[in-house]
């Protein structure tokens, strides 16, 4: 007998549970594609903004280009634009007061970001929750299929392991559906919450970076 032969023969209810399995094992690959494509280009971009703010001459015309183009910008060049253009407005209202501007320039930043981790972070969470029921749905459908099995042994006259040994292969194949489902998706939930991790330390290391030139220049302009 292969896997499909003891799919057809199993109960219904088993059959649910391989379904339902299958189709959690679909879509998390579905996402751990798409997600590590996803933050794969987020790496990419704050490797290339970083050496486009370090190598500007005059941050003015970055601030332009990034709102020339806001509607497309994303990642450390929206987390730029946001702080820049807070600051600029609130130090245009009131000159003397660049710690105001500062606190406005770090909180705009800080929301900016939220917004593009919360992007990046989209659908992480389903495989950690795969990872963690998978098992546990797998071993229901497994126990539901195996007392079956023993139901029927329980009400023929003559019991052999014959009788027996399909119907407790076609539970097992549950829980090993359940493994297939839940180990991926517990080891790609853990690499991408990682690269979700250092992304998020390099947009706080450029806020901080970034705050300390806005302090500098506005230090600069008061004398």
């Amino acid at each position: 007998m292969n896997i499909i032969d003891l799919f057809l023969q199993a109960g219904l209810l088993v059959k649910c549970v391989m379904l339902l399995l299958l189709i959690f094992s679909v879509m998390s690959w579905a996402i751990i594609f798409q997600r590590t494509k996803i933050l794969g280009k987020a790496t990419k971009q704050i490797e290339q903004f970083d050496n486009s703010f370090w190598a500007a001459d005059d941050l003015n015309v970055l601030f332009d280009k990034a709102k020339f183009n806001k509607e497309d910008i994303s990642g450390t060049e929206h987390i730029f634009y946001s702080g820049f253009k807070e600051f600029s407005r609130l130090y245009q209202i009131n000159p003397n007061m660049a710690e105001s501007a500062l606190d406005g320039a770090s909180r705009s930043m800080r929301l900016a970001m939220n917004r593009e981790l919360d992007i990046l972070e989209l659908r992480i969470p389903f495989l950690g929750t795969v990872g963690s029921i998978s098992p546990y749905i797998g071993l229901f459908g497994t126990v539901w299929g195996i007392m079956n099995a023993f139901i029927s042994l329980g009400s023929a006259k003559q019991a052999t392991l014959q009788m027996v040994a399909p119907g407790i292969a076609e539970a097992l194949i549950a829980t090993a559906i359940g493994l297939f489902a839940a180990i991926p998706a517990v080891l790609a939930y853990n690499r991408l919450s990682l690269s979700v991790n250092r992304i998020e330390q390099s947009y706080l290391n450029f806020i901080d970076e970034f705050s300390a030139i806005l302090q500098r220049q506005a230090v600069a302009v008061r004398k």
